[in-house]
């Protein structure tokens, strides 16, 4: 078998999310699908493994995913495999590139670290109604950056996890958490860690709104992290202002990212 990785991007408005759900269109059904007609073979029997699932509405700038053939496709036919994907797949699906990597590759479970934008706009732009939380609030972004900066000095995020899920552990390990300012009036919240939890981004954002309100102090949002209580943290945000903007990968195993990484941090 020939491993292949695909980068790949998605605007997550008409989907509930990334994984396959019973009678929900999902991004990863579309792209079996794809699969399915390109290499004509039974839908049954193609599987494309993406890199971690996204919520429904949750967008993404930069996605990795993998599939598995029996034979390897010649190199100078994947620019056609490409273009075939690209025709196939709607307007809010793109892939970006198809490689070989080695076969113990996995989109998954070899992935390092995921990064998160959430993107706000102080006021309200029609064309960016879909990608920007407008909050109806003005919030104070320095508190929320002290409050962010906690998040960083902790691991068990049960407080920002969705309930009742087969997660076997809630430890997860940030390497920064802060908002930015893009221009004036636009902020988007830049989140990298090795791994998240269902929920987790958006339930973090959402607490964060309540500090930059003022409905909750530092020391509050300290406890929670603390507490290890999803309960008592805020609402999750909404999915808009989300998306996965970059995925990093260990080097020396085939795989080569061909689009610039958006990080501003």
């Amino acid at each position: 078998m020939v491993r292949y990785f695909l980068e790949m991007g998605y605007d997550g408005t008409n989907y509930h999310g990334w994984q396959v759900q019973p009678n929900a269109l999902t991004v990863q059904e579309l792209m079996n699908d794809a699969l399915g007609k390109i290499f004509r073979c039974p839908k049954e029997t193609t599987y494309i493994v993406g890199a971690g699932r996204t919520d429904t509405g949750v967008h993404s700038d930069y996605f990795v995913a993998h599939f598995d053939l029996p034979h390897a496709i010649l190199t100078d036919d994947l620019p056609h495999i490409l273009f075939k994907f690209n025709a196939i797949l709607p307007p809010d699906v793109a892939v970006y590139s198809i490689q070989p990597v080695d076969e113990n590759m996995h989109a998954r479970f070899s992935a390092i670290s995921r990064t998160y934008h959430y993107r706000v706009s102080l006021r309200k732009v029609p064309s960016r109604r879909l990608t920007h939380f407008v909050p109806y609030f003005v919030p104070n972004f320095d508190k929320m950056n002290e409050a962010a900066s906690l998040l960083t000095h902790y691991t068990d995020f049960t407080s920002f996890a969705r309930l009742h899920t087969d997660t076997k552990t809630n430890d997860c390990f940030l390497s920064h958490a802060l908002w930015r300012e893009v221009s004036n009036g636009e902020w988007f919240f830049e989140i990298k860690a090795n791994r998240f939890l269902r929920n987790m981004v958006r339930a973090v954002v959402g607490t964060l709104f309540e500090v930059g309100r003022g409905k909750m102090s530092i020391e509050q949002f300290q406890e929670i992290i603390e507490a290890k209580n999803r309960c008592l943290a805020g609402s999750s945000a909404e999915a808009r202002g989300l998306s996965l903007v970059d995925i990093e990968y260990p080097t020396g195993r085939g795989f080569q990212r061909t689009l610039p990484i958006v990080s501003l941090v």
